[in-house]
């Protein structure tokens, strides 16, 4: 046994100088989308009853606003008073300095709107491409705007005359959905 020993000792030596030192854990990456831009539309967020109409007092729909994207981005589920429902994607591109908005509905629309605060409304724009055998495109724009009561009044607007003139296609309140704190 004693003339073991000697080889065995080499042989730990050169086994402990290959294994690696450790190194200390590597730090988290710094979070993503912390600056006060990617907060703006953070007023919609929740689930909401929204009503419209005349009266702004028919149920037209419910629609729920969450956080994706390790809070990067807005995910949004809108399902109307028939169950059509449709879904868009919201997030602030700093490359850009704007908002964007991507929303495919299950009527097969995609509209995609870019914009920003003004004042204390987000408000989006851009063009639809019209599907009809004259082509053209419709403009649309959006505006939410948070209230004091915590509603969010919705105005859709679009235009046929490229801006010239807006008509409203749908002005609706979001109110909080009981289910929401």
């Amino acid at each position: 046994m004693s003339m073991r020993l000697p080889f065995l000792v080499p042989l730990l030596s050169v086994a402990c100088a290959d294994a690696p030192a450790q190194q200390p854990p590597t730090p988290p990456p710094p979070q993503a989308c912390t600056a006060p831009e990617y907060r703006q539309f953070d007023f919609w967020l929740g689930s909401w009853d929204v009503t419209g109409g005349p009266k702004q007092d028919t149920l037209v729909g419910r629609n729920t606003i969450t956080k994706v994207s390790s809070g990067c981005a807005l995910a949004e589920h809108w399902v109307n008073s028939s169950g059509q429902d449709g879904h868009s994607l919201n997030a602030y591109d700093a490359a850009a300095g704007q908002w964007t908005q991507f929303w495919i509905g299950s009527d097969g629309v995609v509209l995609r709107l870019a914009g920003g605060l003004q004042g204390k409304a987000m408000v989006m724009a851009g063009r639809l491409p019209l599907a009809s055998a004259a082509g053209g495109e419709q403009w649309q724009k959006i505006s939410w705007t948070p209230q004091d009561d915590g509603s969010v009044h919705q105005h859709w607007q679009t235009s046929d005359d490229a801006g010239a003139t807006w008509q409203t296609s749908f002005l609706g309140i979001y109110r909080r959905s009981a289910a929401t704190p």
